[in-house]
């Protein structure tokens, strides 16, 4: 395979690349791509959600990558709240925990609609926002000023929280291992060097398999998700109380590893463009992968939580009240408002799955599910 050229780079790509290449000699020539990915996005300072270029907004000419849901519309994260309200007053707790807040519209979204639901002030008195971006946490603690210390931030969890935990967009930026079927031989795709010092593809044979086989003979290269599953075995060890809702986009097992995808789902993001060469400019671009929703559900249900939900964005959103919401609203932000029920657009491809301790479900279900429910198809 030819090697994968990197263009002019920017001062935090040349340093980006030094410490790949480090990184790159200390594993004695050959870098899992998991870790590639977790080095070209958290690197500290460097890495493309550590270093402070812009990455939210509707536009390119904003200096922005992609936009979000709740960069989209206000409304997703006012009609969310329908969902978080319920979901507190079911598990009795006062505390929403989010995770990966990005410019904190969404943690702003919340609090705001749930402030306006409750005006008597007895709402969550508590968010904490889990997020290693130092950059990014000051552009939420802007955002979220007017919230005063309602707000904290953390690094990592504490050994039990209690709570409605939240989750925009974050299982589908955790480091994949990427597996690729060549001849009939299964190998891992790591990184390493050519002799000019560009990165290159390089594979390596392996024990390591899809968790389901695919089908036919043809060369096939997907994603697994270790560091996403043991992300919801850890969320499943602290939650003592309370429920997650995580919404990505994605796909359940037998439509992940369908024999047709045999391109896998790993897709870079810069500049409200999409291209699929994460080893040019590390530190400038998103990197992303598609969630198997079936094994975040497996990976939950062993660890002791039980799934309350699964289902399109579209249909969570309607079911939770979104239509009623909108009704008010002007032509443009109807407009934008569509997008993310449509089919076409986020409706169908992002999904919502919630979570909850096994045994504290009894006597509820959450409104996002109302119907349409999807569990089966997991």
């Amino acid at each position: 395979m030819p090697p994968a050229a990197v263009n002019e780079p920017s001062s935090v790509t040349t340093a980006l690349l030094t410490r790949l290449h480090r990184a790159i000699g200390e594993a004695d020539g050959w870098l899992p791509f998991d870790r590639y990915m977790a080095i070209a996005l958290y690197e500290p300072g460097l890495g493309y959600y550590a270093n402070t270029a812009p990455k939210f907004g509707h536009l390119p000419q904003s200096g922005s990558d992609f936009v979000t849901a709740p960069e989209l519309s206000p409304l997703f994260g006012q009609t969310l709240a329908r969902q978080v309200r319920q979901a507190l007053q079911a598990t009795g707790t006062q505390e929403i925990w989010e995770f990966g807040a990005g410019s904190g519209a969404l943690a702003r979204q919340l609090l705001d609609a749930l402030d306006a639901m409750d005006p008597a002030g007895s709402a969550p008195v508590s968010y904490t926002i889990v997020d290693l971006s130092g950059s990014l946490r000051e552009r939420q603690a802007a955002t979220l000023a007017v919230h005063g210390s309602r707000v904290r931030w953390v690094s990592e969890l504490p050994e039990q929280l209690e709570g409605v935990v939240v989750g925009n967009e974050v299982l589908d930026a955790m480091p994949v291992r990427l597996l690729h079927r060549r001849s009939g031989v299964w190998h891992e795709r790591g990184v390493a060097l050519d002799e000019d010092g560009r990165l290159v593809w390089t594979d390596r044979p392996t024990d390591a398999r899809p968790p389901v086989a695919i089908e036919g003979p043809h060369d096939y290269l997907t994603e697994i998700h270790p560091q996403a599953e043991a992300f919801v075995r850890t969320l499943a060890d602290r939650l003592v109380r309370g429920a997650a809702f995580l919404i990505d986009y994605g796909f359940p097992e037998a439509e992940y590893y369908h024999r047709q995808r045999h391109m896998g789902t790993l897709v870079c993001h810069r500049a409200h463009r999409s291209d699929s060469d994460p080893l040019s400019e590390p530190g400038q671009k998103d990197i992303t992968a598609h969630v198997n929703f079936t094994g975040v559900a497996l990976a939950a249900q062993e660890a002791g939580l039980s799934v309350l939900g699964y289902t399109s964005q579209g249909r969570f959103l309607l079911n939770a009240g979104l239509l009623e919401l909108a009704r008010d609203a002007g032509p443009r932000e109807n407009a934008l408002m569509q997008k993310l029920v449509l089919e076409h657009e986020m409706g169908e491809l992002f999904k919502v799955i919630a979570l909850a301790p096994a045994g504290s479900t009894a006597g509820w279900v959450p409104v996002g599910f109302a119907s349409g429910d999807r569990t089966h198809r997991l």
